[in-house]
């Protein structure tokens, strides 16, 4: 089965080392705006798979580029590890060239300022009360246009959006008559040793931990200032951590998919000095999208500084430390009150030494592989556009075992108050 893989950074690069050891991708062809990333992965990896892996230059903001290379390649299925921006294009080429897609996070628009975006994000944030720029809607979209054309367009099959839907799936299917309450819990616990760095593209991550956050509860969104709510919870490999809650687009998801469900948060934790650094940043104005003039030159500031700040794929040799990410769920079983928490925790260090990227990478790159494998072997098929939680979750659940993402259950957890 012929893969087209979108992307060559952190997590892309894991996903990559993956799909070499899946049987079932028999040529895969790794394309990014810097082709000499591309040509260096693989030369690293051709000696070890059986797949035929060749490289090409593609401009993921071009619909000619994108189109250009799937005619000339004709991939299966497009696995776009690229940039949220980029969704959209990506989709709309695939559409055109007969592809299946398969993404790891939701469309967000590069041009906040944009007028035509501002004006349907303005209605959205008054229709659906949340204000974060990135949400399903414009992928949603999308649905008849793939349903028309017999493709699969599978939607966030990181971790977390991903493998933390997909644990919601599994334990709807095997613990639960009604699921009520979803606490979704991502830990890094991983030491860099720089000052400050974002372990995934600082674009992306700031613009994140920096926007309100908000919870789905009883039907409705209910939004909270930025770092508004903190709690602390002692996780399995890594200690007693402050968490904070965030928007998170797995929310949206799941509370469209998950019937009976009263409310869904989602915790992620950070240390003081992040925490300090950010709001510095945001205080000076670093943060911002709007291009401004520098000595005759326009900037967006957090382009800026993402050029300043260490590029997320070089963290791998310095990060010690463990991840654990996983949701806790409380509903009813027989009639019965229950809760289990199903999580996994991940090494850093082992991580690099398998694939030369840290954890944060590899618990995104290595579910991106297994959902694209999902899609490419037609394990979960059908036309339109999906989240991974729409599908039977058994398959994918064994394959984290497999692929080096086990997971835990703990039926006794201690819950979030």
């Amino acid at each position: 089965m012929k893969l087209l893989v979108i992307g060559c950074g952190g997590v892309a690069t894991v996903a990559i080392h993956k799909c070499c050891e899946n049987p079932i991708f028999t040529e895969i062809c790794i394309a990014s705006r810097t082709k000499s990333k591309c040509d260096a992965l693989a030369e690293k990896l051709a000696p070890k798979t059986n797949a035929v892996l060749t490289t090409a230059k593609v401009d993921a903001d071009s619909f000619d580029s994108l189109t250009e290379l799937m005619n000339s390649f004709k991939p299966h299925t497009v696995l776009n590890v690229a940039l949220p921006y980029q969704d959209l294009t990506i989709m709309d080429a695939c559409l055109a060239c007969g592809a299946n897609y398969v993404d790891t996070a939701n469309y967000e628009a590069e041009d906040t300022d944009d007028p035509e975006w501002r004006k349907a994000y303005e209605k959205r944030c008054k229709e659906k009360g949340f204000t974060a720029y990135f949400d399903y809607s414009w992928q949603w979209a999308y649905r008849e246009k793939f349903r028309k054309a017999g493709l699969t367009a599978l939607l966030g099959t990181g971790f977390d959006p991903g493998v933390t839907s997909v644990f919601t799936a599994y334990a709807q299917k095997h613990y639960f008559d009604e699921i009520h309450y979803i606490d979704i819990l991502d830990c890094n616990g991983g030491d860099h040793g720089y000052p400050f760095a974002t372990n995934f593209n600082p674009e992306i991550n700031l613009r994140e931990v920096s926007a309100n956050g908000s919870y789905w509860e009883n039907g409705h969104w209910v939004e909270t200032k930025p770092m508004e709510i903190k709690r602390e919870y002692n996780f399995d490999g890594v200690g007693m951590k402050d968490m904070y809650l965030l928007h998170h687009e797995e929310i949206e998801s799941l509370a469209a998919n998950i019937p009976n469900v009263k409310r869904i948060r989602f915790f992620m934790t950070f240390g003081q000095s992040y925490l300090n650094h950010m709001n510095c940043l945001q205080n000076v104005g670093m943060l911002g999208t709007t291009p401004v003039e520098f000595e005759g030159h326009e900037i967006v500031p957090i382009k800026f500084l993402k050029a300043l700040l260490p590029d997320p794929a070089s963290l791998g040799p310095r990060t010690v430390g463990k991840t654990n990410i996983g949701c806790i769920f409380t509903g009813i079983k027989d009639g019965k009150q229950r809760s289990i928490y199903i999580y996994n925790v991940c090494d850093h260090q082992e991580c690099y030494k398998e694939t030369g990227a840290q954890a944060v990478s590899y618990t995104t790159g290595v579910p991106a592989m297994i959902g694209t494998a999902m899609v490419a072997s037609g394990t979960w098929s059908g036309a339109g556009v999906f989240n991974v939680e729409e599908f039977d979750p058994d398959p994918y659940m064994d394959a984290l075992n497999k692929y080096g993402l086990p997971w835990i259950v703990d039926e006794n957890p201690v819950l979030v108050d």
